[in-house]
């Protein structure tokens, strides 16, 4: 069939009310009735578990931003597939239906549907816990009926939303206008050394994090009806090459930001950090001076390289835009897949907590940060640069350019330093930077190691 007028489209009937109901009514499910108490008993402490929560609300507002942006950039119906589809082409996109449909749908819906169960039977087994198979029949039940209901009208199940939205907002509020009563009656004693018995562990940080995250889950359930909006956002598509599905960022970077953005990337922690470490690895001072002339030499060739790329291949996405455009889209997932999951978040990772640790050492002048304050302080600098960069791009550049001064005059400062402890005293230097004494310790094993 060719043209649009062969299209098969599906009627638009959500409409404003429908369309929040649809989200809010899904965030709020079983999961915000059930997940406080495990986030509390993993993490160990109200005030982590306070964090966590807080934490966890605002990576899923980032990702409802980010998916408000792209339902008005692609507007279809499918969610992540249809978005996989259009970016990364058919292959991913199968993957990503095929294990959503297969494992991930069913056993979302299988554990909502038996917490949903579990609490509508409780009343009737007031002596003791209901039976397991009552659960699951009653779990699949109400499987069985949303389903229909979903296949026959969706204004019913529209309507079905927005009514179990309002049962659930006034079960909230209920609750949350007890713990405030119990609050304003004086039952603070949990708030008292709040952070006392925090599990700081990967696991138990991890489950919480999991916990909440999957409270919070469904912020990006409306881009899976797209189409069946009735007023959906205009939408303004460059076109590129001819492809409708080609699509182009907005040009917001100009030459002083592109600037900041490569200098301030440069310029990071590690010009902080390294020098001592390559002294103490390396063992001698002549050794450490050639390495870090290396080490310049090799990052200047590679920069002449990506300008090159950069100037032919003008599309963004770094490395796997040009693996993709050589070798094709297989070897470009796998590059993809291993700097989104390893090379990527563990070097924001590094970087974050170094900061972290220069910015909390001055309170605590008499002993060591602690390593729970010192990782929250990290998540908190990764999450508002996570989000300075999704909500505007001039405001991301503005703080780089901000940093990038900041950390030149520190470099300054520290250079200058430098210079006049040399000009002070210059025998020390001197004598250092002889030839029979500027490689006495070099440990040869270790110089290759540390100029890669």
């Amino acid at each position: 069939m060719d043209g649009d007028k062969h299209r098969l489209n599906l009627k638009r009937e959500v409409g404003i009310t429908g369309a929040v109901s649809f989200i809010a009514g899904t965030m709020m499910g079983s999961g915000i009735f059930i997940s406080p108490q495990s986030v509390l008993s993993t993490i160990g402490s109200p005030g982590a578990s306070l964090m966590i929560w807080a934490c966890c609300g605002l990576i899923s507002m980032l990702g409802a931003l980010c998916y408000a942006e792209l339902g008005t950039v692609i507007p279809e119906s499918g969610g992540e597939y249809i978005y996989l589809l259009r970016t990364s082409g058919k292959v991913v996109a199968f993957m990503f239906v095929f294990s959503f449909v297969i494992v991930m749908r069913p056993a979302s819906g299988t554990g909502i549907a038996l917490s949903f169960a579990e609490y509508v039977v409780a009343p009737f087994y007031n002596d003791c816990t209901p039976p397991e198979l009552v659960v699951k029949c009653v779990a699949a039940g109400a499987i069985m009926l949303l389903a229909i209901v979903n296949c026959m009208n969706v204004r019913l199940a529209m309507l079905i939303q927005v009514l179990s939205m309002v049962v659930k907002l006034l079960a909230l509020a209920v609750i949350i206008l007890g713990g405030v009563v119990m609050l304003f009656k004086g039952h603070t004693e949990n708030f008292e050394n709040s952070f006392e018995g925090t599990n700081v562990g990967v696991s138990s940080i991890g489950i919480a994090f999991y916990q909440g995250l999957w409270s919070y889950d469904g912020w990006n359930t409306l881009n899976y009806v797209t189409e069946e909006l009735k007023r959906p956002e205009d939408c303004y598509v460059v076109m590129a090459d001819k492809k409708p599905e080609a699509l182009k960022l907005k040009r917001e970077m100009s030459l002083f930001g592109g600037v900041a953005l490569l200098g301030g990337t440069m310029i990071g922690s590690g010009i902080f950090m390294s020098p001592q470490f390559v002294q103490a690895y390396v063992g001698s001072p002549g050794a450490s001076l050639i390495i870090w002339a290396l080490a310049g030499l090799i990052s200047m060739l590679a920069a002449l390289s990506y300008a090159e790329l950069g100037t032919i291949i003008c599309e963004s996405g770094g490395e796997f835009i040009y693996i993709l455009r050589i070798y094709g889209p297989f070897p470009a997932f796998f590059a993809a897949f291993t700097f989104i999951m390893v090379s990527r978040p563990s070097g924001i990772a590094a970087a974050a907590l170094s900061f972290a640790e220069y910015s909390i050492a001055p309170f605590y002048t008499r002993c060591p940060p602690p390593q729970l304050i010192v990782k929250f302080a990290a998540a908190a600098v990764i999450l508002v640069g996570a989000m300075a960069n999704i909500l505007n791009v001039r405001i991301a550049i503005r703080i780089q350019v901000v940093f990038l001064v900041a950390k030149v005059l520190t470099l300054t400062v520290i250079v200058i330093g430098g210079m006049a402890e040399v000009i002070q005293d210059s025998s020390v230097i001197v004598e250092n930077l002889k030839v029979e004494n500027a490689f006495k310790g070099t440990q040869y094993s270790s110089v290759l190691s540390t100029t890669l």
